[in-house]
């Protein structure tokens, strides 16, 4: 009965770990080809079967990406974009986490409730009102468009909540006892505590408005404030069909931050959903 049940066991590893191999190739199959076909001529991006060992890797694809529009000035938008909704998301998620964590007040649980209804609420269903809330400001065509909209994270402030609420209350007794006030508290004792979190939902939040086709486009008509994906986007205008070769080296260009920012904060990551998922 003892070695039946460790055959069991062991035919059960070998089966997990097929399976996890195999999600892991479903996974990684896109980014393969992605980057493959930004090494190869476009006379290779339309054999049928597709060509998985390339015999010369052509490095002129990016430079042909890079040339066809001012990528520089696209990609300044993009980080500061991104990066003024990052700051914004924190200024309003933290107070906020903090006082559906820490504080009692009338109709909390209703009001966390209805934060957390907006994460079901995709912005295509809400974007006119809000196009035409910029238009009446003047802010069409500027970073105000893009960055106000955004101000609150309904994930940020969920996530910082149920940080907030795994710190001991022992702890902020402590600092009530040596007189500090609740911004004290909140800066010096649950933000350095919660900074696994805050580097998770910092990074769901770049790579949402990194990638973000949808807002920037509808918010500006030209290319002042327009955002990586928008120029991107137009290597598919081209005459005679489309470069799939330039336009997979313009996406390499586009994923490589997100990757480099996931690498280093990986392990941030599974520690903040280990730690508040207890």
């Amino acid at each position: 009965m003892y070695k039946k049940n460790k055959s069991v066991k062991i035919l059960l590893r070998i089966l997990n770990g097929v399976a996890m191999v195999m999600v892991g190739i479903i996974f990684c199959l896109p980014f393969v080809w992605m980057i493959l076909t930004a090494f190869k001529s476009l006379g290779d991006t339309i054999l049928i079967p597709p060509k998985w060992i390339l015999d010369e890797l052509h490095w002129e694809n990016f430079a042909a990406a890079w040339q066809s529009g001012p990528f520089l000035h696209y990609i300044w938008n993009s980080i500061v974009s991104t990066v003024g909704i990052l700051v914004l998301q924190f200024l309003v998620a933290i107070p906020a986490a903090y006082a559906y964590a820490r504080c009692n007040f009338c109709g909390k649980n209703l009001l966390f409730g209805l934060t957390m209804i907006t994460m079901m609420i995709p912005s295509q269903l809400i974007f006119l009102p809000i196009y035409l809330l910029m238009s009446q400001w003047g802010l069409l065509n500027t970073y105000g468009a893009l960055i106000l909209p955004f101000a609150g994270s309904a994930f940020t402030i969920f996530l910082l909540r149920q940080s907030f609420m795994q710190i001991p209350q022992e702890i902020v007794d402590a600092a009530r006892i040596d007189s500090a006030s609740e911004f004290q508290i909140i800066t010096k004792i649950m933000v350095p505590l919660a900074k696994s979190s805050m580097v998770t939902a910092g990074l769901f939040s770049f790579i949402s408005h990194w990638n973000d086709y949808f807002w920037p486009l509808i918010m500006t008509t030209n290319d002042t404030v327009r955002t990586l994906p928008i120029g991107i986007a137009k290597l598919r205008e081209v005459e005679g069909g489309v470069a799939w070769n330039v336009l997979m080296a313009g996406n390499v260009i586009l994923v490589i931050p997100i990757l480099i920012l996931f690498f280093v904060a990986q392990r941030q990551i599974i520690k903040a959903f280990v730690y508040s998922s207890k």
